[in-house]
């Protein structure tokens, strides 16, 4: 199996080769779409480490694979785009998605993910896509009771070979995930460019690595833009997050978000980021401004978001996760298969377009054309590397060191990230 590293100059100075709404998908389906032909690009360098591969030799045509989301399959964020992934290959293979959504102890307490790729199996899938953090044990349990088929773990780290948690064995799980520690930099600047208060509020998820290193980046953005670009003193801006308890709402078992972005804005914060899978900031911060309050929101992972709220919407960090599922569906049916970490990186050259970018930002209504056009300034820094916010000093929570004066931070460094950093409110564990 090949292992796939392509370091990227640039903020993160790496890519390394992250689900959601509706009752219409209560059970599992099957849908078809027509057939055409799309390439690919990144903005990748040099590729490095290899392994063995999974013997997918015999070519299957025409391919049939499983969506397992995490979430309502139209919730019109996290689950929606791996969903909508789903149909991009259906349009661009002829191929024939089985999706079930709401693949949660909570929702669907009866299924564990193993049993339900086992039963998509069943069904003929050739591939199969689990596609939240939330699932790693029935993912790894599923690629070792099914050897044969190949397997995608979306935002897991089991093929990374300098990982922490790597699965030598399971050579037919590979794992995707986005740089959107782009995406949130970008979100954390303007934010900051459009607080007038200097308060702006994070509704997170669950705690974990993942979430912790995507707070933090809209902090540094958040920060970099409030320092560096509008000269204002770092003791004035407040950066807070409170975390709901899972990647949605679920009442009984979550904190409701709803609450929890009106008590941000109660308390004066005047932008929300969301970082939850589902709209309610987005939501919230429409309803508080038709109701006479002056509040900005920023929603996630759908490239649609905005739309919830237009009014409000300053931009949508966004995932794309067609192009890539297109190129591992592509390889499971020529039979070159093989078990990549990706972890990959914005097309900087068209940031939003949807045959090439893993990660986007749309911007929104809401923003003014003047941050629209410093906004832009940012990005490009961001492209070009001449900003990166993984450079130290930066310290902890806590205040101990995490980066030192000059130095950057490396790829596990941000991926396996222990707290939250200093200047963030809110908790770094559970």
């Amino acid at each position: 199996m090949k292992k796939k590293l392509i370091w990227l100059s640039g903020l993160l100075a790496f890519t390394l080769v992250v689900a959601a709404c509706s009752d219409s998908a209560d059970d599992t389906t099957t849908t078809t779409a027509g057939s055409s032909e799309t390439t690919t690009t990144a903005a990748t360098s040099d590729t490095t480490t290899t392994t063995a591969s999974t013997d997918t030799t015999e070519p299957m045509e025409p391919l049939t694979f499983g969506m397992i989301l995490v979430g309502p399959a139209d919730d019109r964020g996290w689950s929606q785009a791996h969903r909508e992934a789903g149909e991009y290959l259906e349009e661009q293979l002829g191929a024939t998605m089985i999706v079930l959504d709401k693949v949660n102890p909570a929702d669907r307490p009866e299924l564990t993910v193993d049993q339900v790729a086992r039963d998509m199996i069943d069904q003929g899938a050739q591939l199969v896509f689990m596609t939240s953090d939330d699932m790693k044990d029935g993912a790894l349990l599923a690629a070792e009771q099914n050897p044969d088929v190949p397997m995608i773990w979306s935002s897991g780290d089991s093929a990374w070979a300098e990982g922490e948690d790597y699965q030598a064995n399971l050579t037919n799980l590979g794992n995707i995930m986005g740089q959107m520690e782009y995406g949130k930099m970008i979100a954390g600047c303007a934010a900051a460019l459009t607080t007038e208060t200097g308060s702006i509020g994070y509704v997170g998820p669950l705690i974990n690595d993942e979430t912790r290193r995507l707070v933090s980046s809209a902090f540094l953005g958040a920060k970099y833009c409030w320092e560096n670009v509008l000269g204002n003193d770092p003791a004035d801006l407040t950066f807070a997050v409170n975390w709901i308890g899972f990647w949605f709402n679920i009442p009984g078992v979550t904190l409701d978000p709803t609450l929890v972005a009106n008590d941000f804005i109660d308390g004066g914060a005047d932008v929300l980021i969301s970082g939850i899978d589902t709209t309610e900031a987005l939501v919230v911060a429409g309803q508080r401004a038709a109701a006479g309050d002056t509040v900005w929101a920023i929603p996630y992972d759908y490239v649609d978001a905005c739309d919830g709220a237009p009014e409000v919407c300053l931009g949508t960090p966004w995932f794309n996760w067609g192009p890539a599922y297109l190129d591992v569906a592509k390889s499971v049916l020529d039979g070159t298969f093989q078990a990549t970490f990706e972890w990959n990186p914005p097309d900087w050259s068209d940031l939003n377009n949807p045959s090439t970018t893993a990660v986007g930002f749309i911007e929104g209504p809401a923003l003014t054309p003047e941050n629209t056009t410093t906004l832009d300034a940012f990005i490009a820094g961001l492209a070009d590397g001449s900003i990166n916010l993984w450079q130290g000093p930066i310290n902890n929570q806590d205040g101990s060191v995490w980066l030192a004066e000059g130095e950057t931070a490396t790829p596990q460094q941000i991926w396996y990230m222990q707290q939250l950093l200093e200047g963030i409110d809110g908790a770094s564990s559970a």
